[in-house]
């Protein structure tokens, strides 16, 4: 960063990286409040294989729409190393191999989000398996998926606080995002490891989790799209 200043302004870097980061919490809720929350049914197998097979298209969405997160999320991670490196170059980098090991995992966690419909279309080579088998898999891929998500967010969690401490002692950014930015990634952290450790005691606190982590990442889209970076203080931290 030291060199030269890129050619791109870092308000074009900023405002771009907003709406990435806004279709990235538009496709995630959907996918996950609205399609796996709403057809997978704990401990009913039967139910949740009826549901994803009647709404196999909105299933199959919700796996496109998660694919394409993961790949916008990788040009958010450059997006926000250009932004948060001329405050420590090596925090910001490390900051982007939590996010693309988040990404990778997130990337081949979604197997367990499709598999259901290869174990419920009835294929002829997995009449092997009773119709409770099938389901009872199907069920088990739903559940190992939520597992999978646990542990990319774990990644995810680090990224962010890694993010909010640049954002806190950037001067461009205000320090209040970046403390906004750490709670996120801490409560990502209790949520994960909640998770791991005592399920019970995750969903007590997945309401409480799901407004401390999301929505300082829903203030921090906003700000990117609206207001962007102080460009002044930028240009000095460059310079």
């Amino acid at each position: 960063m030291a060199g030269s200043a890129p050619t791109i302004s870092p308000q074009a870097w900023a405002r771009t990286g907003g709406f990435l980061y806004l279709y990235i919490i538009v496709a995630g809720g959907y996918a996950e409040l609205f399609v796996r929350g709403k057809l997978v049914v704990s401990g009913d197998a039967a139910t949740t294989a009826h549901n994803i097979l009647s709404a196999e298209p909105l299933w199959r969405l919700a796996f496109a729409g998660d694919i394409l997160m993961n790949v916008f999320a990788v040009a958010l991670a450059l997006i926000f190393y250009v932004l948060l490196a001329p405050v420590n170059r090596y925090i910001a980098l490390l900051s982007v191999f939590f996010n693309l090991v988040e990404d990778a995992i997130a990337s081949l966690n979604e197997l367990n989000h499709f598999a259901p419909i290869f174990l419920l279309k009835g294929v002829h080579y997995l009449t092997a398996f009773t119709t409770e088998q099938l389901h009872a898999l199907a069920l088990l891929s739903a559940h190992v998926y939520e597992f999978g998500f646990g542990i990319s967010l774990v990644f995810f969690g680090f990224d962010s606080l890694c993010r909010g401490y640049l954002m806190f002692g950037s001067g461009y950014f205000p320090r209040w995002l970046g403390l906004l930015v750490t709670v996120s990634g801490v409560s990502y952290l209790l949520n994960s490891f909640a998770l791991f450790v005592s399920p019970s005691f995750a969903a007590m606190i997945s309401a409480w989790v799901l407004v401390a982590a999301g929505l300082p990442e829903l203030v921090l889209c906003v700000w990117l799209i609206v207001v962007g970076v102080n460009v002044g203080i930028w240009n000095e931290k460059v310079a």
